[in-house]
């Protein structure tokens, strides 16, 4: 692979395009990261825009899934042609009414998660502040848990993000996410592809374009990205 510099949210855009998995932050991968390819004056420099503020405009051009995919409920992008396969390996072939009916969702998780879906039929997304409000969850910390679970196991995506403004139009802040399902979001190029083919064949295609990206890192620690089948 050649070496990535990222300068602008098309750098970025084109990386996560290119290695298909792209966590936010580094991780005990070398060069896995958008931190590590990206100058550190770029980042939460204050009138710089850098990787953070690249988020939304990234998610807009390349229509990838952003969210807390990766290990230990880490942030970053995977690109929308390698969604369907994450998605697919991490529910392992279950979708949320029959992992329902499994009991393998908390009640709390299964609650919320059928609040976003009644939002999604007025909406395209939520903002995370009203979902949290619809949910009547005070704890913003119980909430986000619940929000992760439900990303981990390939149900919710962040569909962009929403910037307070100033008095002249200037955005500024974190910034708060937009939510959405990835059935809502993407519509039959998701739907008519989740469940195939098997959980662990994707699983293998997974590894397989990890390795081509990363060579020289233990199957072990590709693993790990990849977490288990079905969460």
């Amino acid at each position: 692979m050649k070496d990535w510099f990222i300068h602008s949210s098309d750098d970025l855009a084109e990386l996560v395009t290119e290695y298909g998995f792209l966590p936010f932050s580094a991780n005990r991968i070398p060069g896995f990261s958008a931190e590590e390819h990206t100058p550190s004056y770029l980042w939460f420099a204050d009138g710089v825009e850098g990787p953070w503020e690249w988020k939304g405009p990234v998610i807009q051009k390349t229509g990838c899934a952003y969210g807390k995919f990766f290990p230990g409920g880490k942030a970053g992008f995977v690109s929308k042609k390698w969604y369907c396969h994450l998605a697919n390996y991490r529910r392992n072939g279950y979708d949320f009414d029959s992992r329902c009916d499994a009991g393998m969702v908390r009640c709390q998780d299964k609650r919320i998660y059928e609040i976003l879906q009644d939002a999604l039929t007025r909406s395209s997304s939520v903002l995370s502040k009203d979902w949290r409000m619809m949910a009547g969850i005070a704890d913003r910390g119980k909430f986000e848990a619940s929000v992760t679970r439900l990303q981990m196991m390939g149900y919710v995506v962040t569909a962009g993000f929403e910037y307070e403004t100033d008095k002249y139009g200037k955005e500024y802040g974190w910034g708060l996410s937009r939510y959405s399902t990835p059935e809502a979001l993407y519509g039959a190029d998701f739907t008519d592809r989740v469940y195939t083919p098997s959980p662990e064949e994707s699983g293998g295609h997974i590894l397989c374009q990890l390795s081509f990206c990363f060579p020289d890192t233990p199957m072990a620690d590709l693993e790990k990205v990849l977490g288990k089948c079905g969460w």
